[in-house]
């Protein structure tokens, strides 16, 4: 189910960027820009069995690109790549009286390919935007921190889901689907961008079979995003 929705909503962002392209309805854009986007990311995993956690904030950023193609009526039709790092996590809430604490970063390479869709002002101006599309990404790196007043006790986990703990990112390919929100201030030096997006992860980090110990294990993460981009 969770590849069937994946793959549909790829093709269908394949579908609106090429038809963006090739569409004569509207008014035909050729405009390409490129820019920097950093900001901050605030994530949570989905576990079956359940891990009780509190949110994990960590950093992103990296490189965006976009084409706009058309305007359609008051919609300015445009596809959007980008190449990120970002942090993602879990920080777990402990209460069976051990003191213990711990949290992990999970590290990634990600790349979002998105149907840009803008409301507004062309060039001088406010502009409000929606994207959304599937997103690839690549674990390259993690950190545990065991932490707390006492030393390190698991006899007293809820549901005793301890094999979390040093579990190695057995999935290194994730993959899922990004949706974001925001607006753009267009100046004469460049655009500046502020978004609200999420991304749910519809891969596991850890393998999911009858034998395994989780059943689930994805991404969900929440990011506040700024960009500078400047049309070429």
């Amino acid at each position: 189910m969770k590849n069937r929705l994946f793959y549909l909503l790829f093709t269908l962002t394949l579908i609106i960027s090429v038809s963006h392209s090739y569409a004569q309805v509207g008014a035909s854009r050729n405009v390409f820009a490129v820019g920097v986007n950093g900001g901050a990311t605030i994530s949570t995993l989905f576990f079956s069995p359940s891990i009780k956690q509190t949110s994990y904030i960590g950093n992103t950023y990296g490189v965006t690109f976009s084409y706009t193609s058309e305007k359609y009526f008051w919609m300015i039709c445009a596809s959007q790549l980008e190449i990120n790092f970002a942090q993602r996590g879990w920080k777990e809430l402990i209460e069976d009286g051990s003191g213990n604490q711990y949290s992990r970063t999970l590290n990634y390479i990600e790349i979002p390919f998105m149907a840009h869709l803008g409301f507004g002002r062309e060039h001088r101006g406010f502009q409000g935007f929606l994207n959304l599309g599937p997103q690839l990404g690549y674990f390259i790196s993690d950190r545990e921190i065991y932490g707390g007043t006492k030393p390190w006790d698991t006899n007293n986990r809820a549901n005793n889901v301890i094999d979390q703990y040093g579990k190695s990112v057995e999935n290194s390919f994730e993959y899922g689907i990004s949706a974001g929100v925001g607006a753009e201030c267009k100046t004469g030096v460049g655009g500046f961008l502020l978004e609200l997006r999420y991304f749910l992860g519809l891969s596991d980090i850890w393998h999911n079979s009858k034998k395994d110990p989780f059943a689930r294990s994805s991404n969900s993460t929440i990011s506040v995003k700024f960009a500078y981009m400047i049309e070429l």
